[in-house]
């Protein structure tokens, strides 16, 4: 029998001073079983760091077609692709082909490696921005987890920063390549 995925309820309240965006989103996660809740919260901050009334999270860990948020035009053209993770060459090519943005947010130990191995190819797409999130940011996201969160973010001067009852996560990211 397949495990399913874990239901989390999220009331996410977004200050980002750096755009003037303002708003409060009820999100419904699903924890793919095999996704690590501090993946999971990593999807919920990157999520606040690109807040938009389009900005949905896809089918992302469960399929290969999509990533694990996008934000789509009325027109169905996708303006905002995001994938989590390390994701090769090809993946990146197809999501830079297909979205007016690309954003890569990855972790782990691996990832230096992974950038070490892929940046130089990767320099070649201009809609490329990749960052990466520290151990300690991750460790601290998963901690915030519960079935049921009420989240607050605020972002100012490129911070973000992550308050979930008694915990508050300031998200480091090393931003390796930005389109601008």
């Amino acid at each position: 029998m397949a495990l399913k995925s874990t239901i989390y309820k999220a009331e996410l309240a977004i200050s980002d001073m750096d755009r003037g965006y303002y708003q409060t989103h009820s999100l419904t996660l699903a924890q793919h079983p095999s996704e690590t809740l501090e993946r999971m919260m990593l999807r919920v901050a990157v999520f606040a760091r690109h807040a938009h009334e389009a900005l949905v999270f896809t089918k992302g860990i469960s399929s290969t077609d999509e990533p694990d948020l996008w934000q789509k035009s009325l027109s169905d053209e996708i303006e905002l692709w995001i994938d989590l993770g390390q994701p090769d060459e090809k993946r990146i090519r197809k999501a830079c082909g297909r979205a007016r943005e690309v954003w890569i947010y990855c972790y782990g130990r691996a990832a230096p490696v992974w950038w070490q191995q892929e940046g130089k190819t990767l320099k070649r797409f201009a809609n490329l921005n990749v960052a990466y999130v520290g151990a300690e940011s991750m460790e601290q996201l998963g901690a915030c987890a519960q079935r049921t969160m009420d989240l607050q973010c605020t972002i100012q001067d490129g911070e973000l920063c992550l308050i979930a009852g008694d915990t508050t996560v300031t998200l480091q990211l090393d931003v390796w390549q930005s389109v601008g």
